[in-house]
């Protein structure tokens, strides 16, 4: 695996690089585009230690990617882009601030070709600060232009995915009695978690953290999981919604599931996990689809949507499209994570063949 930022750059390909040192925070900045035929380039902004700049650089065209996927997967007018800010040490108070003053800066002098909210590292608070240095940040409550946290509505969009993932395995989607495996208890698990248990799942819970995990769990009366026993824990859903990768060719072996479905970013390691699930009758959801509610309502907030119950019964749609690409995986033959990526290039190829038809029309 290449630590070199220009044979990462050579290899990628995506649209472009957008790279800045950022001197006073010893910082790597990478705005990364991977996309736009649907639309501008959208997607969160990371804030993350990495071991090198290239590390943080990978990282930030996987995702970026993984965006493109996304928007298309719910057919959403925008592409896919993400950001990377590889800091050398967490930061806060003032140097914080003035990191994202100057990154947002950054961000404005892209004229809209970037879009961003916040993602793993950064927070709401974030998000307002960065606005005060740029237009393009998403995610506003159009009434109050308050920043909307976005964990609930990817939480629902995950609940959804799940009570998909049930019908088509157990022929029924109530989560109730259903044994539930969250991993990663942070903003998106603890949302999950919550609308799971008043759904009557039995939830296991865990995070490397783990006495938020114990803390949580002791809450709403489930129970905790170590994190080295996560795979090899029996249960109904594994519901990976932390760090991306943990689906590989060493932890699917180990895996006592029925299905996956979380809210975590590039959940396999390697396409051909997607095939060493499937080998396992091991039904997995894929996660652009499954994690895509928080960026469903930021989209349709954009184009007036209402943040409340108007704006969550259309997330619930996840789960429709989700029972749409399992059932396209049933009859063909293959697996989800094919049927799915199938729509997207679908979807990709039709705005591209639009584009070009209506610039010919003008000409």
């Amino acid at each position: 695996m290449t630590d070199n930022l220009t044979d990462l750059i050579r290899s990628w390909d995506g649209t472009g690089v957008i790279t800045r040192y950022d001197s006073p925070t010893e910082t790597w900045i990478f705005i990364c585009l991977h996309d736009d035929s649907l639309g501008p380039c959208t997607g969160g902004t990371r804030m993350k230690v990495y071991a090198s700049p290239a590390e943080g650089l990978r990282d930030a065209m996987r995702l970026a990617a993984g965006m493109t996927a996304k928007w298309a997967g719910i057919g959403m007018a925008a592409g896919g882009g993400k950001a990377v800010l590889a800091v050398p040490r967490v930061f806060e108070g003032e140097e914080r601030r003035g990191l994202l003053g100057r990154y947002g800066a950054l961000i404005e002098t892209l004229g809209g070709s970037f879009h961003t909210g916040e993602d793993l590292g950064t927070t709401t608070e974030d998000m307002r600060f960065l606005a005060e240095a740029t237009h393009f940040v998403h995610g506003f409550d159009p009434d109050t232009d308050e920043k909307i946290d976005p964990s609930p509505y990817t939480a629902r969009g995950v609940l959804a995915a799940i009570q998909a993932g049930l019908a088509q395995t157990f022929s029924s989607a109530d989560p109730a009695g259903r044994t539930i495996l969250i991993q990663g208890t942070g903003n998106v698990g603890r949302e999950l978690a919550g609308l799971l248990a008043r759904a009557g799942a039995t939830l296991l819970l865990s995070d490397i953290d783990t006495a938020r995990a114990e803390d949580l769990a002791q809450n709403l009366g489930a129970q905790s999981v170590a994190p080295d026993e996560v795979y090899t824990t029996a249960c109904d859903v594994y519901a990976p919604c932390a760090v991306g990768a943990t689906l590989t060719a060493e932890t699917i072996p180990q895996l006592a599931c029925r299905i996956v479905a979380g809210s975590a970013n590039n959940q396999l390691e390697e396409p051909a996990d997607a095939e060493r699930l499937a080998r396992r009758d091991i039904l997995y959801v894929p996660d652009f689809i499954t994690n895509s509610g928080g960026a469903m309502a930021f989209g349709l907030l954009s184009q007036g949507a209402k943040p409340g119950e108007e704006l969550f019964a259309q997330i619930d749609g996840i789960g429709e499209l989700v029972t749409a690409v399992l059932g396209e995986a049933a009859e063909s033959g293959e697996s989800p994570l094919a049927a799915a990526e199938r729509r997207v290039q679908e979807t990709l190829e039709q705005a591209r063949a639009d584009h070009f038809g209506s610039g010919a029309d003008e000409g």
